[in-house]
């Protein structure tokens, strides 16, 4: 049996500054609201000499949207809200409530974690008003955060964030403060990112900029990691823990390749996927265990399909799709618990339906990264001027490629899926969704009746 794959672009949303961050609310009875962080390097003065110049300011603004998808040609976002803040490296809501309401957590470049709490006035309109705060300490930006509540426990709520520095924090929420429980230097240059194992969330991951992931127990002097892996050959910036199948974990880097680990042995990988792009962001689907939403920088976003690889089978995870429209860096995704309707207008932005991948090109192939956080810059590219990673190849095949659902009533299934992405210097957010569907058989043409 065919499947059929459609990207369709809902609307298109000008953030102003760089964009680099949206989270949809998982609660069910918020999943309708959308959080957007974005981040811009402010220089100084060319003409002030070096006496009077001030480093390089970094600015922000949070939005908040209201989505209501149902079949129109109405826009499906409403702007609510816009805050101007530091600059904003991420943002992760609480997967459970906090005090009878969503929490939004906010890693800045003023080196703070930052709390939201979203209300509803009485005219009805959500809003986000800031709870708490904590500093990481001086001279650092906050990198990355994740909260301990991946699989909706709701007891001891902690968070974990990732710094410039290279250090990790565990903060612990209380009923009015967010408290540092321990600190600790995790790698030797940018700790890219943080993430809980949301099966034990006395297990830490973090990823840096020395090309290295890490483990560690926070029941244990964090001071000596679990494991460290060198697998990756880039900058660690993206890991994922997957919410509905334990053990199973997702990390991406700059080396362009997304690997998939079974906790239990992180000497080796259970996959390697070339993605064509560094891999900023990945995002496990809610409640399709297998499906995997990867922000991918200089190649777009790709939903990869990973069943083959967590069954133990050594292969690349295929893309069943790929959303094509951004113009510039691909930081920023998200899977909405939204429910869809079947039926939706066509969206005059709709891409062709193609597989799309890097090709071989004849002439030389540089690719220039520079970080989110303009403090450096990573060039692909060794010394004899031959590209890194020298894997310019395709992407997986997209066809033919598997269903994504496990329930033995395969036929009747399909999948539609509302998203939302945002890319860097062309300040865009977009809202797009994916369906998915067996194909009908074509029924064979009556013939013409004779007159």
């Amino acid at each position: 049996m065919g499947w059929q794959s459609r990207t369709r672009t809902l609307q298109v949303f000008d953030t102003e500054l760089s964009a680099d961050t949206v989270e949809w609310c998982p609660l069910p009875q918020w999943s309708h609201v959308l959080a957007c962080g974005t981040y811009q390097l402010q220089k100084g003065d060319d003409k002030q000499t070096a006496e009077d110049s001030t480093a390089p300011s970094r600015i922000g603004r949070l939005y908040l949207f209201h989505c209501n998808p149902q079949p129109s040609f109405i826009p499906p976002l409403t702007e609510t809200q816009r805050i101007d803040t530091p600059a904003i490296l991420d943002l992760k809501w609480c997967h459970v409530p906090i005090s009878e309401r969503p929490l939004l957590g906010m890693a800045t470049a003023s080196g703070e974690i930052q709390l939201y709490k979203l209300m509803e006035p009485q005219q009805g309109t959500c809003g986000l008003e800031c709870e708490l705060r904590a500093e990481l300490g001086p001279d650092r930006l906050a990198l990355s955060l994740d909260w301990s509540t991946g699989r909706g426990e709701s007891s001891d709520v902690r968070v974990v964030s990732s710094d410039s520095a290279g250090s990790l924090t565990v903060l612990s929420l209380g009923e009015a403060s967010l408290t540092a429980l321990c600190q600790w230097k995790a790698h030797d240059f940018e700790a890219w990112i943080s993430a809980f194992s949301y099966w034990d969330t006395q297990i830490v991951y973090s990823g840096g900029d020395d090309c290295k992931l890490k483990g560690w127990d926070l029941r244990m002097a964090p001071s000596s990691p679990t494991f460290t892996s060198k697998r990756h050959t880039m900058g660690v910036c993206s890991i994922h823990s997957n919410p509905h199948r334990e053990h199973i974990l997702a990390t991406g880097s700059y080396d362009e390749n997304v690997l998939l680990w079974d906790g239990r042995n992180m000497k080796q990988p259970l996959s390697e996927t070339a993605v064509g792009g560094g891999v900023w962001r990945l995002k496990w689907h809610p409640s399709q265990e297998h499906l995997l939403l990867a922000a991918c920088m200089h190649n777009d976003f790709h939903i990869l399909h990973c069943q083959k690889a967590m069954e133990g089978q050594d292969a690349p995870c295929p893309v069943l799709a790929s959303y094509i429209l951004h113009n510039s860096l691909a930081y920023g995704a998200d899977w909405s618990r939204l429910p869809l309707s079947n039926s939706m207008p066509p969206s005059p932005q709709e891409p062709p339906q193609t597989s799309i991948g890097l090709t071989q090109s004849a002439g030389h192939l540089r690719i220039q990264y520079e970080s989110p956080t303009a403090s450096f810059d990573t060039s692909l590219e060794d010394d004899l001027g031959q590209y890194i990673p020298d894997h310019t190849c395709l992407l997986p095949e997209k066809s033919p490629v598997p269903d994504p659902f496990t329930s033995p009533d395969r036929d009747a299934q399909s999948l539609s899926c509302l998203m939302a992405t945002c890319s860097f210097y062309d300040h865009m957010m977009h809202v797009w969704r994916w369906d998915w569907s067996p194909e009908k058989e074509k029924m064979p043409s009556e013939p013409t009746p004779s007159s």
